[in-house]
């Protein structure tokens, strides 16, 4: 693997950071996750298994090590810094306020040091995925046409991309460090990345262009053709067309040829224009959810199948988990979990060389806390057994 014999402390809780070091364990990395002795603040962090395991946990710290120290001692913080500084000189986090931890103090010990802190914002201010969220916008677009207020969405985009970016950000230091000998201090900060995002897809940009702001559009797509319609027998689909022949299909399967025609007559529109596909998009739906209503889902994918026309039923989480594309994508592959058991796991989705990096299993929270100072600082078994009764790491 890419990132094979590269050795990663990862001090952290949530969601970006431990996907950074995940990611970074799935390239190849061996991560070693330093958690307080009882584990971090989301150890337990809901949904739990029936054995009181984190299922959430345990999906972000696949393929780690765990260590437990007691990280306010001043023993406890020696080992930590001892790991990263006669490591590899890699660490991640986004714990704040730990001038132990800081770049200034590991640099002055290594000079090569790549320190990666995870920022809620980039004043040093705290900040989470859900208030960053609604501090940039995306809850005043999202949902109905006809909603009033904000509607959060349920995924944590900017902890995901957050984490992703710092991923990025570790192995552009690591190539720079390996031709110029340079140690990196590295900062992303969940508000940047949010508010890069938003600018970069040109939602920041159209208000100050064009004063205009983008609207609620509930299930269609902005500037193009897509909805969402209800087959006969109550299921739903995402129907979209992005090209002037995706469109072309749809008006053919769905049997609206003249009327489309007509509508497009007498309204002066030229429906191979994605701007008027748009612009009429309320009379269009109405033209085409009559023959998704008059057919059953199946009728409706075995028609849609043989078209460009871009479709996908909605599922919800638990009929995912049993459709082929988990069950038969090499992406997930068994693994065994304890506190959870057997399940289908997501390895990396990157392919290298025709191969998804499979699933390892997560550690048990500090289970790895000896092997890793023996191996990482050459400890001897006294040393263990005097810091254990110490309470400086957990026994």
């Amino acid at each position: 693997m890419p990132l094979a014999d590269v050795t990663v402390i990862e001090v952290s809780s949530f969601v970006a950071a431990p996907l950074c070091g995940m990611t970074l364990s799935q390239l190849g990395a061996e991560v070693i996750r330093v958690d307080p002795i009882g584990g971090a603040s989301d150890v337990r962090r809901w949904p739990l298994a029936a054995s009181g395991t984190s299922i959430y946990w345990t999906g972000l710290n696949k393929g780690k090590r765990s260590a437990t120290i007691d990280l306010r001692s001043t023993e406890g913080q020696d080992l930590v810094r001892r790991l990263i500084v006669e490591g590899d000189g890699i660490v991640v986090t986004n714990a704040a306020g730990l001038s132990w931890l800081s770049y200034e103090q590991l640099a002055a010990l290594r000079g090569d040091v790549i320190h990666v802190q995870l920022l809620g914002r980039g004043d040093g201010s705290t900040g989470v995925d859900y208030t960053v969220n609604a501090a940039t916008g995306f809850p005043m677009v999202t949902g109905p046409a006809n909603h009033a207020g904000p509607i959060n969405h349920v995924l944590p985009a900017w902890d995901v991309c957050c984490g992703l970016y710092a991923a990025l950000a570790v192995v552009a230091a690591m190539r720079r460090r390996d031709r110029s000998a340079a140690g990196a201090h590295i900062s992303i900060a969940l508000e940047d990345v949010a508010l890069a995002t938003a600018g970069n897809l040109g939602w920041l940009t159209e208000p100050q262009v064009n004063g205009t702001e983008r609207q609620r559009l509930g299930n269609a797509i902005y500037g193009q053709y897509g909805q969402d319609f209800t087959s006969r027998d109550g299921v739903s689909f995402m129907v979209v067309t992005l090209t002037s022949r995706h469109f072309r299909d749809l008006v053919e399967v769905t049997g609206t040829g003249a009327a489309v025609s007509a509508l497009a007559e007498s309204l002066g529109a030229d429906f191979s224009d994605e701007g008027d596909r748009y612009r009429y998009r309320d009379v269009l739906s109405g033209l085409f959810a009559t023959w998704f209503a008059e057919h059953i889902a199946e009728e409706i994918t075995q028609a849609l199948s043989a078209t460009t026309v871009l479709f996908e039923r909605y599922r919800t989480f638990a009929q995912a988990a049993e459709d082929e594309r988990v069950t038969a994508n090499p992406l997930f592959s068994s693994l065994h979990q304890d506190g959870l058991g057997d399940y289908l796991a997501p390895g990396l989705p990157t392919v290298f060389d025709g191969t998804h990096p499979a699933a390892k299993p997560a550690p048990m929270l500090g289970g790895d806390t000896a092997d890793v100072l023996m191996d990482r600082l050459g400890l001897t078994a006294s040393d263990i057994e005097r810091l254990t009764s110490a309470k400086t790491i957990a026994g």
